[in-house]
């Protein structure tokens, strides 16, 4: 049976779409067949951070309304063929799509896929009610600044109303010069705010936003996030617990120099 995972934060631009991606890939990187769904209606970009929106030609919209079979609408990974993604489409109708025919598509796809991951809209309106009922786990991204946590926490509280049976927390876009300084939240003080169990922590990193800018994902082991991923994989599929220390950079006398260094630019 599948793992159904919905990803969601409170609020919006804290990377769900660019997490749903890469956690894709890297599930499929381990031989796990992987499909990631786009719920964000009429705002969707995850064919965009994927790098396949010019191969689109069927939508989810297309298969509610019996335009095409959803095998049509899946799009196939070019370098990781484990991975598929389902778009949801620039449509504006999403009044006329129900969690039942959502369902409905999710459990066609659990019976070929090891991964279903939902890349779930923002906010806590039908769009994330639709995404959430549909699964069976939650991953809750915030970053490490309090507005984003105290969002967070909100839909934690209201995940406690839906049968999952399990939900974590992933810190997205942590500094780890900032926490060396106490100037940034530690996962730890996160952990205690939420209340729920850790995930994974992907690190402020330009190589996510210049493979955001040529739309493709590059997963090269010399940058951090690309390590801090595959972590974050690997407790997803494991259950561990393990944790991207964002601080090594920062600690012993080369780090205290690159924290001045930090400090005037």
């Amino acid at each position: 049976m599948s793992r159904i995972i919905v990803i969601t934060s409170g609020k919006g631009g804290v990377g769900k779409t660019t997490i749903s991606a890469n956690l894709g890939l890297h599930l499929a990187k381990r031989n796990q067949r992987v499909c990631v769904i786009d719920m964000d209606i009429g705002l969707n970009n995850l064919d965009v951070v994927l790098g396949v929106e010019d191969r689109i030609l069927y939508t989810m919209q297309d298969v509610i309304e019996k335009k095409c079979r959803l095998r049509q609408a899946l799009i196939q990974d070019d370098q990781y063929p484990l991975l598929f993604s389902l778009s949801s489409g620039n449509v504006v109708k999403d009044i006329n799509i129900s969690t039942y025919q959502i369902k409905q598509i999710i459990d066609e796809l659990s019976l070929n896929f090891d991964f279903i991951l939902i890349d779930c809209p923002a906010g806590i309106d039908a769009g994330f009610n639709r995404s959430v009922s549909c699964a069976n786990e939650a991953l809750v991204i915030t970053t490490p600044h309090l507005s984003a946590i105290r969002d967070a926490d909100k839909v934690v509280t209201i995940l406690s109303s839906y049968n999952l049976n399990n939900k974590r927390f992933v810190v997205n876009r942590a500094r780890g010069d900032l926490i060396k300084e106490k100037m940034m939240l530690d996962v730890y003080e996160i952990s205690k705010a939420l209340g729920i169990e850790f995930g994974g922590l992907i690190p402020e990193d330009d190589h996510i936003s210049n493979c955001l800018n040529i739309g493709t994902i590059r997963l090269n082991d010399k940058y951090s996030s690309v390590r801090a991923f595959d972590v974050l994989a690997e407790n997803i599929l494991t259950g561990s617990k393990k944790l991207f220390d964002c601080t090594y950079k920062y600690k012993g006398l080369l780090g205290n120099v690159r924290r001045l260094l930090k400090k005037r630019i």
